[in-house]
């Protein structure tokens, strides 16, 4: 998947000269927390975000003092060095930008232009979109060698339980380099039968471990 596929096209921007407290409003009003500044080409010049006006605005214990500092151009607090993304960027390879950096937002630029936004939360329901869990199913994590070929064995003994897979997620097994893990999401809500057929050809289903049913 790609990021063009995920990333939000109406973006709610700021120019420079726009003040603090516009970019307040415009905060409060469409409840956001990050706003991308651009110049009249559309180019990203920087971005303003919910801590930033934080940090600009007067204490709440001081509200009326310095009410002056609200009118500056939002230019003065906005943060100019700006990570972005491209719309054919993998959303993995975006993900991995989230994790690393700690932010909340990414704008998307082509030809230095601002075409797009991804957030946080769009990460989030983009990861739960992949996994399948928002549809009704049953996760099951078998634990097999690293070796080629496992994955093609447990989704044949899927098939032949013509059960329908959501999802098919990969990770290592920290106890042991030599076996991973795959959660598989099927679209059922009794697994039963499926979990047997994969203790019966041998596999170590670690989840759901159902009394009863023999490894």
């Amino acid at each position: 998947m790609i990021v063009e596929e995920i990333m939000k096209t109406e973006v709610i921007t700021l120019t420079p000269t726009d003040s603090i407290a516009d970019a307040m409003n415009v905060m409060e009003t469409k409840n956001i927390r990050h706003i991308p500044v651009i110049n009249n080409d559309n180019q990203l010049v920087g971005i303003v975000t919910l801590s930033d006006i934080r940090d600009a605005a007067p204490s709440i214990f001081r509200a009326n003092d310095h009410l002056e500092d609200l009118q500056k151009p939002v230019e003065t607090i906005m943060k100019k060095d700006v990570i972005t993304g491209h719309p054919l960027d993998f959303v993995e390879e975006i993900a991995a930008v989230f994790y690393e950096h700690k932010i909340g937002c990414i704008p998307i630029t082509n030809d230095q232009k601002l075409v797009g936004i991804v957030t946080e939360t769009d990460m989030l329901m983009t990861l739960v979109e992949l996994t399948g869990a928002h549809q009704p199913g049953s996760q099951i994590e078998v634990r097999v060698p690293n070796l080629a070929g496992k994955l093609s064995d447990i989704t044949s003994i899927i098939k032949k339980r013509k059960a329908n897979i959501l999802s098919v997620l990969v990770y290592p097994d920290k106890k042991d380099s030599q076996f991973k893990i795959l959660v598989i999401r099927v679209q059922t809500m009794n697994p039963i039968a499926l979990i047997q057929d994969l203790k019966q050809a041998g596999h170590h289903v670690l989840w759901p471990n159902m009394p009863g049913v023999s490894q």
